[in-house]
């Protein structure tokens, strides 16, 4: 069955009046009634009942219109996204981020603004214990995340920040009054639970599951957003490693920030869904490149 004659079926099946889908798909009724003709033929069976007054699906014409539609409306989305890619950057691109990162991310924005007048950002969070959801849901166009990040269906782009780790402790704790810590010392503590929707790859970035000597770092309570995570800390309910931001941006009563010397910088890249790239999610990576990577 032609790419038409499925578009004329389905549009019959939804008008069930040969003169309103003629003139819906601009074209004569006399096409119609030959597409529909034509695929009666050659399945052997009558897909609608016509009289006088109305036309109605057959059981067989009920059931082609349910798997048919499906298949359709994916071969008019891979055409549209096919004519998008090969278009200019227009329209808005929606950017998600954690928190204070995305007021970091303002120098890109602009600048990209800047190369792309028609093109606008709208700002988004999600949280660290559901990090591709919405990437996957297709609530976002583009995001910030820490690294690594090893999904196959997910392309990295340029990395754009970088800084430093701190751990977060109850003011009370011992640690509170050090200078500096190990990563080692959350072999002595009590670290949180941020849930199953983050891959155990990444988690280990920034939550080790074992630490440098091979001892076990034991999980508590669960956490899914980060205010919870600075409720817990101030509870006395356990310690967290955070990227160093967090001291500019977060500070709260019964928190103390103490900075881990012995960790890799944090490195934060734009990702996306390849699938899903766009003309706008690659001019606003390309404005990321050519800007580089910055620290907080």
């Amino acid at each position: 069955m032609e790419l038409r004659d499925i578009e004329i079926f389905l549009t019959l099946a939804d008008e069930l009046h040969f003169g309103r889908t003629a003139e819906r798909l601009n074209v004569s009724q006399a096409r119609v009634s030959q597409a529909i003709a034509k695929q009666e033929r050659r399945m052997g069976t009558v897909l609608f009942e016509r009289t006088s007054r109305q036309v109605s699906l057959t059981p067989v014409g009920a059931r082609l219109r349910d798997d048919l539609r499906q298949g359709y409306e994916l071969i008019q989305s891979g055409l549209a996204l096919a004519s998008r890619s090969t278009s200019t950057p227009n329209g808005v691109l929606t950017l998600a981020t954690m928190g204070a990162v995305g007021h970091h991310m303002r120098p890109v924005v602009d600048a990209f603004v800047a190369r792309h007048p028609t093109c606008s950002v709208e700002p988004r969070e999600f949280h660290f214990s559901d990090p591709f959801g919405r990437l996957r849901r297709g609530e976002v166009d583009v995001q910030v995340t820490w690294l690594p990040v090893s999904e196959p269906d997910v392309r990295v782009g340029p990395r754009v920040l970088t800084e430093g780790r701190v751990l977060a402790v109850p003011s009370s704790h011992p640690l509170a009054t050090e200078g500096e810590v190990s990563i080692e010392v959350l072999g002595d503590e009590m670290v949180f639970d941020i849930g199953a929707e983050a891959p155990g790859y990444w988690e280990q970035a920034m939550l080790p599951r074992r630490t440098p000597a091979g001892r076990p770092v034991i999980r508590g309570h669960g956490v899914r957003t980060f205010h919870e995570v600075l409720t817990r800390v101030a509870a006395g309910d356990g310690v967290t490693p955070l990227n160093a931001h967090v001291c500019r941006y977060y500070t709260m009563p019964g928190v103390t920030y103490v900075p881990i010397t012995d960790v890799p910088d944090t490195e934060w890249a734009l990702i996306w869904l390849a699938e899903r790239e766009t003309p706008e999610i690659r001019a606003f990576a390309d404005t990321a490149r050519s800007l580089g990577p910055r620290a907080f």
